[in-house]
């Protein structure tokens, strides 16, 4: 087993339970951990043999464009898309973060995390 890590993925998005939150966004970040074999890749050097960190930061992408009112659903369904499009991927785990939540207080960010095994 070997891990792949795409790290602190920034973007601007739209997600919250607020109508505030849909029409002036939000900044993001996302953290993507996948486990998979990657003796193979190790080995033949080939990008066919291994998971595609590009293909993992465009689901990543796609997904938090989608709005949502709550960041388990976004990470679910990156998770879930990771599953379907990525056969070699064994477990995954997902971290969004919203960078200074409108929450009432001095928060820098919360974090949902969930975690995927096939």
């Amino acid at each position: 087993m070997g891990i792949i890590q795409v790290n602190n993925i920034k973007l601007y998005a739209y997600h919250g339970c607020l109508d505030e939150e849909a029409k002036i966004g939000s900044e993001y970040k996302v953290d993507v951990e996948v486990k998979a074999d990657l003796r193979k890749s190790a080995k033949s050097d080939d990008l066919l043999d291994t998971v595609d960190y590009v293909h993992l930061n465009h689901i990543v992408k796609e997904e938090m464009g989608i709005r949502s009112k709550l960041l388990e659903e976004v990470a679910q369904r990156i998770l879930d898309r990771f599953f379907k499009e990525i056969r070699m991927i064994r477990r995954a785990k997902v971290s969004v973060a919203k960078i200074n939540p409108p929450i009432g207080g001095n928060v820098e960010e919360v974090v949902i995390i969930l975690t995927k095994k096939r």
